[in-house]
């Protein structure tokens, strides 16, 4: 490209930055200085012409670009036909012009030039003088050297001193205070410095006074009932209930019996059929289910049900049993309504006239069927639990502690965090307390088990782990009744009402007030009793004779019977005297009060 100014022709190169360029831009850059009449005669610039004749269109408006003073950058990156200088150059012309950096096409001098000076600047840099407004002296603002980079190739190289940036105000601490003179809090202007702040902060009394306040009495009493007073008022119960639900267990064993055994020695030494009343009825029902409970049990192999369970892994354990507890729960809130529903069909059966008898004895068989469906499937599910604890306990590789915190502490997530009323927290410590319980039938199952298959001294290691389970189990009770407390504002005393509540229904008393019984059924665990002492009991029979076997059997059964009877006895009589203790207590506790 040419430019003829006064006497002298400057002759220079548009350039095309590639893609891959400094800047991405096109710049000129002068090729030759010549004289007037010398090499570049008019021939010359007609050939050259004719060599640009394909492009006259792109000629012309560069031609225009270069007389109004102006070069206005092509973003290259942008795709063809979206994109529009101002100067109608399309992406597509100016890779045509990229296409002819070589080529010289002559146009007239801007009025703006000087014959001695040509400025050689960027596309880049000349559209952000467009923008600024500044582009009508853009050729002519400043004298251009050149030079020769490495690669042989001339390239501009401008003189404009580049400005320093400038700090960020915001690091100046003096205007900051200037602009905010508040920011330390009301101290004076004289300590306004980080220094006498910090030192300030120091000397400035409780360094968390912003955040916590002095507490009073009553945040002192909530710390005493977390700590202290929930926590032993709550185990203390859960004892007491322990002791509740072992005597109905041994009433299930002993009482039971004994009832229905009389009833038949009534009959047979009285020869006289006569129909018997409620209780009895609900005696004899409750014992079908029990032995009848019994017969799948033993029928079970526990070594293959063992070995499955024990096939898995830590992770698979937590879920089986995890998976056990949450049916266990829903066959206790089942077994409850279905054995309320056999006690009334006994009741019916026992008060209805001939005429209304069939209806009533079929009412009560389907009951007892149903019953008896119930219970199997809870019986099952216990000793499922007491296996998975077996091989949990057996295994010697943490699996029981890794079972134990991961059960106990998903008991505490799904229990801690909830809104509660003081009745669902009487219905949740009541089933701590059956819960407790069944942990000692699983302890039974892993004690005989111990007997028949241990190998070398065992008891020791055994104690442990029963004392781990049961140490556990009370940590983990105390951390989420007195959580509970904490966080649904519920008195400590409130456990005092629940264990006030407990022995009355010890005392068969009835209040005026609606009160709230422990329910247990001690029936699926009494099976899954009898199913893992039967083992115990076979070895311990002498071989001999059947009539001699049978001796032994009826021997150690009235033993058993005995033992259960002494404990049902002690048991049954120490709960009726503390419980008329602490009613008593209570009583003149309520007194002194008012």
């Amino acid at each position: 490209m040419s430019l003829r100014s006064g006497g002298r022709k400057v002759s220079f190169d548009l350039l095309a930055g590639d893609s891959s360029g400094d800047d991405g831009s096109l710049s000129l850059r002068p090729s030759a200085v010549l004289s007037n009449g010398d090499e570049d005669s008019r021939s010359t610039r007609r050939k050259r012409k004719s060599k640009a004749s394909k492009k006259k269109k792109l000629g012309e408006r560069a031609a225009l670009a270069v007389d109004r003073g102006l070069f206005v950058g092509v973003d290259l990156e942008k795709p063809s036909g979206h994109y529009d200088d101002g100067m109608g150059l399309s992406v597509s012309e100016s890779r045509s012009v990229e296409s002819s950096v070589c080529e010289n096409t002559v146009v007239e001098p801007a009025p703006e030039l000087e014959s001695s000076q040509v400025s050689c600047v960027s596309f880049v840099e000349l559209r952000q003088r467009i923008a600024n407004g500044s582009a009508d002296d853009v050729l002519g603002e400043e004298e251009t050297s050149t030079r020769e980079n490495s690669t042989g190739q001339w390239r501009p190289e401008s003189k404009e001193k580049i400005t320093k940036l400038e700090k960020e105000g915001s690091l100046d601490w003096n205007r900051v205070m200037a602009e905010d003179p508040n920011l330390l809090g009301g101290v004076s202007s004289s300590d306004r410095s980080p220094i006498k702040y910090f030192m300030g902060e120091i000397y400035g009394g409780n360094s968390l006074r912003s955040t916590i306040s002095a507490g009073n009495e009553k945040k002192r009493q909530g710390v005493y009932n977390t700590m202290f007073h929930v926590p032993w008022r709550c185990e203390r119960l859960i004892v007491a209930g322990f002791f509740v639900c072992l005597d109905s267990f041994l009433s299930l064993l002993t009482i039971m019996p004994a009832r229905i055994l009389m009833t038949i020695w009534r009959v047979l030494h009285t020869r006289q059929f006569q129909k018997p009343n409620a209780a009895e009825l609900s005696d004899f029902g409750c014992f079908i289910v029990l032995a009848i409970g019994i017969i799948p049990l033993q029928m079970t192999d526990i070594s293959l049900i063992y070995h499955i369970i024990r096939g898995q892994g830590i992770i698979k354990l937590y879920v089986v049993y995890n998976v056990l507890e949450i049916f266990d729960k829903l066959c206790q809130s089942f077994g409850e309504d279905v054995l309320q529903v056999l006690f009334n069909s006994a009741e019916g059966l026992s008060n209805c006239s001939p005429d209304n008898m069939i209806f009533q004895l079929m009412r009560f068989i389907l009951d007892e069927a149903i019953a008896i469906i119930a219970f199997v499937v809870h019986s099952f599910i216990l000793l499922a639990q007491a296996i998975t604890l077996s091989t949990c306990i057996i295994g010697h590789n943490n699996a029981l502690l890794a079972l134990l915190v991961s059960n106990n502490f998903s008991e505490v997530k799904s229990n801690v965090f909830k809104r509660v009323s003081k009745e669902n927290l009487h219905s949740l410590v009541y089933y701590d307390i059956i819960e407790r319980f069944h942990i000692t039938t699983y302890v039974l199952f892993v004690l005989s088990q111990n007997i028949l298959e241990a190998e070398g001294p065992w008891f020791e290691s055994f104690a442990i782990d029963v004392l781990q389970v049961y140490l556990c189990e009370t940590f983990i009770d105390t951390i989420k009744h007195s959580f509970l407390a904490k966080f649904n504002e519920i008195k400590p005393s409130a456990y005092s009402e629940f264990l006030e509540d407990l022995c009355k229904q010890t005392l068969n008393e009835k209040p005026n007030e609606h009160r709230k019984d422990l329910t247990f059924i001690p029936l699926a665990p009494a099976s899954v009793v009898i199913r893992v002492l039967t083992p115990v009991y076979a070895i311990v029979l002498p071989y001999g004779p059947l009539p001699w076997r049978i001796f032994w059997i009826i021997f150690w059964s009235s033993l058993t019977y005995i033992m259960l009877a002494i404990c049902k006895m002690l048991v049954g009589l120490s709960l009726r005297r503390l419980a008329t203790w602490y009613i008593n207590q209570r009583l003149e506790s309520k007194q002194h009060v008012d």
